[in-house]
């Protein structure tokens, strides 16, 4: 359990990066990406990048109190 919510939470990271990537246009990849230089892709990337430390610092705090 705790393992599968830490790869969770890092795909959530992840994916958060590259949206916040393709949403600035520092990874214009692929080329024919709808996200390309959109900024409200900077925003969700951000929110899921967020979420998904959120999720792995419950799973942490969970797996402390044992």
């Amino acid at each position: 359990m705790r393992t599968t919510g830490y790869v969770i939470g890092l795909i959530m990271v992840l994916f958060g990066l590259i949206w916040i990537g393709q949403g600035s246009g520092y990874f214009p990849y692929p080329a024919s990406s709808f996200m390309i230089a959109q900024p409200i892709w900077m925003l969700w990337g951000a929110i899921l990048a967020a979420a998904g430390i959120v999720v792995m610092v419950i799973i942490s705090r969970l797996h402390r109190r044992g």
